[in-house]
Parts: structure tokens; C-alpha cells; sequence
């Protein structure tokens, strides 16, 4: 039987994934970056990449998978914050071709 802890750390690592994919959605479909920061995207992709290595120290598997998805979600949209607009284009026609 699951703890309340452990019912509490799954639903926050299900909202924290969640919460990144609306963004890149928009992203995908507008292709529309101008109001993301690129400064705090670098520090997101920055502080998931440390919650999924202080997971694998920690053994802990939960911790690990959320903030993974969490990382990629995030780099993802860094990215295509960084790249430039032609390029953007490719990755959204590729992403949803009836756009």
C-alpha cells in the first residue's frame, strides 16, 4: 500500500511533466518563441539535469523519470528558443504537417 508521501511525490512529478508539455505544444504549433527567456529555460534544463543525476545517485527511480521528461521537455523548447526561424519551421512541419 502505497504512503501519502509517495501519492503526494507522483502526483507533483505527473503535474511538473505535465506543465512543460502545453508550452511546447504551442511552440510546435505557432512556432512562436519570442516571449520565452532563454535565461530561464537555460537554468530549467540546468536544475533538471541536476534533480535527474542527484536521482540516479539516490537510487531513486521516481525522481529520476519525472525529471527527465521534465529535461526533455524543457531542452526542447530552449531549443527552439535558440535555433533559428528556418530551422524552427522544419522541426514544426515535421512535428504537426497539417499545421
Amino acid at each position: 500500500m502505497l504512503d501519502f508521501a509517495t501519492i503526494v511525490s507522483a502526483a507533483a512529478g505527473i503535474a511538473s511533466t505535465a506543465s512543460f508539455a502545453p508550452q511546447a505544444w504551442k511552440i510546435i504549433r505557432s512556432g512562436d518563441v519570442k516571449s520565452i527567456s532563454a535565461g530561464m529555460y537555460t537554468l530549467t534544463v540546468t536544475a533538471f539535469t541536476l534533480w535527474t543525476l542527484f536521482g540516479f545517485l539516490s537510487g531513486s527511480w521516481p525522481l529520476i523519470l519525472s525529471n527527465a521528461i521534465c529535461l526533455i521537455f524543457s531542452a526542447f523548447i530552449l531549443a527552439m528558443k535558440l535555433m533559428p526561424g528556418s530551422a524552427r519551421e522544419k522541426v514544426k512541419e515535421t512535428l504537426d504537417p497539417e499545421a
